[in-house]
């Protein structure tokens, strides 16, 4: 790498699910890419831009949520919800600044605002930037966003 390049995101040695699994604030999340069947998608092909919602995030949802989408008959909610934080491609927190309104993974659009120093996807709050791993970026973010319904 030369000098000019200390500023772009550095590729891991692990994929997305494995450096997020390495992070002690991603437990829950690895957790429900298991139970949708995500983690396959997510450790084999990309590159995916994953803002990814901490433990503490999935702790804010109203009670009960989180276990509404572990149940095997509400799977298909708890895929759109996941897919709902993936966005295709890897873009690096200066990338995101550039964005308005991705298409992310679900086929919704998500808001970015930038607000001073702080840089939301909807109406989380991105709290880490630039995680490095071999197949794309997780960025962390402090809510779970809930894509809208059809």
């Amino acid at each position: 790498m030369s000098s000019n390049d200390h500023n772009a995101p550095r590729v891991g040695s692990k994929n997305l699910v494995e450096t997020a699994a390495s992070n002690d604030s991603f437990h829950t999340l690895g957790k429900a890419l298991e139970a949708a069947d995500l983690a396959s998608v997510l450790k084999n092909s990309g590159p995916f831009t994953i803002f990814a919602p901490t433990d503490e995030a999935f702790e804010k949802l109203p009670k009960d949520t989180l276990a509404h989408w572990l149940k095997p008959e509400n799977k298909a909610e708890l895929i759109s919800v996941l897919k709902y934080h993936v966005l295709p491609g890897r873009a690096s927190a200066a990338d995101v600044e550039r964005l308005t309104t991705p298409k992310m993974m679900q086929g919704q659009t998500a808001t970015i605002t930038k607000d001073g120093d702080k840089l939301r996807i909807g109406e989380a709050t991105i709290t880490k930037t630039d995680i490095a791993s071999s197949n794309g970026i997780i960025h962390a973010i402090d809510r779970v966003n809930v894509p809208t319904r059809h």
